[in-house]
Parts: C-alpha cells; structure tokens; sequence
C-alpha cells in the first residue's frame, strides 16, 4: 500500500492513503537515502510504501519503501555536526510573512529565505502582512520591497490577518498544494493560519519553547488537511528555514537576478567581488539590481548567518 506520512514522532509515523484510511507505521530496518546522512530517515511529507499488519486495537503498518522526494528541507543537527535532520518532503509552496515594523523583518532574513527556497527548489511568496495598521510613508515603503521582489520574480500580496484582506488570494495559492508558513514572532503567523483554517488550532508554542532550547532532533512536524483542498505542514521550530551548506560558487545561482547575467560574466566561476568584466558589479553600478540583495549575498558568503540567527531568530508566535 501507499500513503503520505502525516507526523513523525521518531518511532512511529502516521500514514494516510489516497482513501483516507490513516495507518500507525514503523520502519523495517535501516533506510539509507542517497547523498544525506540523516538523523531521521523519513520525514513529514514523504510518500511511502508500506505493509499493513493485524492489530486489534488500530490500523498498523511497516514502511518498506520511501519514493524519490521533489525536494526536502534539512537543518544540521546540534549534536551530531555531521548529520542533518529533515524537517519536511515534497512542499509545493512556502509563505513568509514580512512586517515593517513589530517586529521588523529585515531584508537580510527575506534573502536568506528566498536563497534557502531556491536551493531546495521551493516556490516562495511573499505575504506583507498588518498593512491596515501602516500610515502613508510605511505604506509606500511596503509598495518599494514588493516592487524589488517582484522584479526578481517573486509573488508578493499585502494582507492583513486581522481584517482579512487579500486572504482569498492566498488560499487560492493554497489550493491543491501542500503549503508551508514561516516569519518572525509576532509577524501574524497563527493569526493568519488559524484565519485561513479556524478550526486547526495550532499548537506552535509547545514547540517554540523546543526550538528555543536547540532540541532540533526532537522537533517534529506535523501535515493537516484543509478545508478546502489544501494541506498545511506545521513546522514552528524551523521558522528560520536555515541556510542549506552549498559552495561559494553555487550561492549566486540561489539569486535570480544574479544567475541571469552569469554567463556574462568573464569567468565561469566569477563570486561577483572583485573580479574584472563582472556583470553583475555592473548591473548593481548601473542600480539594475539592488544593493541590499547584493549586501545579503555578501553576507551569505562571509558565513554571517549564525551571528544573524543568533540576534533576530525569536520564538514563533
């Protein structure tokens, strides 16, 4: 049989088949996935094939087979440096919520997100959100950052979880997909989830206070069936969503502005710093990108990420 695995607990995982029957599996043997050594071979997401077993109590199973993942998301485990732990598989679009102001969500942590989604093959959306509570200049300000992203090729929507505005959109870009939310705390994250699903109730504080303390391994993510043919994967503790280990060389290809003018550049392996007959230096002097992609870039490449974590990474709200 086959079915999605709906929450992991580290032993256990929930399976749900195409008919709604929902299984408690386990693993038979040891799952070597090609390329990542993990903590936990299967993930939130993943789709599984399994043998059903007799039980009287419940409808159990033994998970045989994981298929081949369209993408997954990873996080370095703490304890163990050279393992990671996948947090979820198979996501068809992630959504970051981006505040001016209480909190602020700086343009660093917005490329860092937009990077990490691009390298994991990700479709990201920018949602601006408390825009009821911005006076005129915030507003215009807000109207500057969507322009900029926009430009890139990112969709970008001004909501408001409170009173509702532009949720539709949103759920439309929900429909038929299996979604992810990320931001800071305070940013509106379960306003806005519980607005969209009233009944779903997430509970993010109990794994805040994980996340908080550096439990990464025993963090675990959790998929929901919508109301209206969408799927939500809850996943408080990543809302970081962490930079994935990639080359010097490689980080520019996670920039879309910057990957176009690649193959204009004089060398193949141009980093965009000081070397000569360098496009995209000259697409920045003639402000045909913007400097605080640029800025964001660099940062990426001088390894700023874990200070920046440590300064603005605050519990989910």
């Amino acid at each position: 049989m086959t079915g999605t695995v709906y929450k992991s607990t580290g032993s256990w995982y929930t399976v749900k088949t195409d008919d709604g029957t929902v299984y408690e599996c386990r693993i038979k043997g040891k799952f070597r996935i090609k390329g990542i050594k993990s903590t936990n071979p299967v993930s939130v997401g993943d789709r599984v094939d399994f043998k059903p077993e007799t039980d009287n109590d419940r409808e159990t199973g033994v998970i045989e087979n994981i298929r081949e993942r369209r993408n997954y998301i990873i996080r370095k485990s703490v304890n163990l440096s050279k393992q990671t732990h996948i947090i979820a598989a198979n996501i068809d679009v992630v959504f970051l919520l981006v505040t001016l102001n209480n909190p602020p969500t700086f343009t660093a942590f917005i490329d860092r997100f937009l990077v990490t989604a691009e390298a994991y093959d990700i479709k990201a959306v920018l949602l601006f959100n408390k825009i009821d509570i911005y006076d005129e200049e915030e507003l215009l300000e807000i109207k500057y950052l969507a322009a900029l992203y926009r430009k890139i090729g990112y969709e970008c929507i001004g909501i408001s979880a409170k009173t509702g505005k532009n949720i539709d959109k949103v759920k439309s870009l929900m429909e038929g997909q299996v979604s992810m939310f990320s931001g800071h705390s305070g940013v509106g994250k379960s306003t806005l989830v519980n607005l969209i699903e009233p009944n779903l109730s997430l509970k993010t504080a109990e794994i805040s206070d994980q996340h908080q303390q550096g439990q990464h391994t025993t963090t675990f993510a959790e998929m929901y069936d919508l109301s209206f043919d969408a799927k939500i994967i809850d996943t408080p503790g990543i809302k970081g969503f962490g930079i994935v280990d990639m080359d010097k060389e490689e980080v520019g290809d996670y920039f879309p502005e910057f990957f176009e003018l690649k193959q204009e550049c004089k060398f193949n392996n141009c980093l965009h710093i000081n070397e000569p007959k360098c496009a995209v230096k000259e697409a920045l002097d003639n402000e045909e990108i913007a400097w605080s992609r640029y800025k964001s870039y660099l940062q990426i490449l001088e390894g700023e990420e874990e200070h920046y974590r440590k300064n603005h990474y605050d519990n989910e709200d």
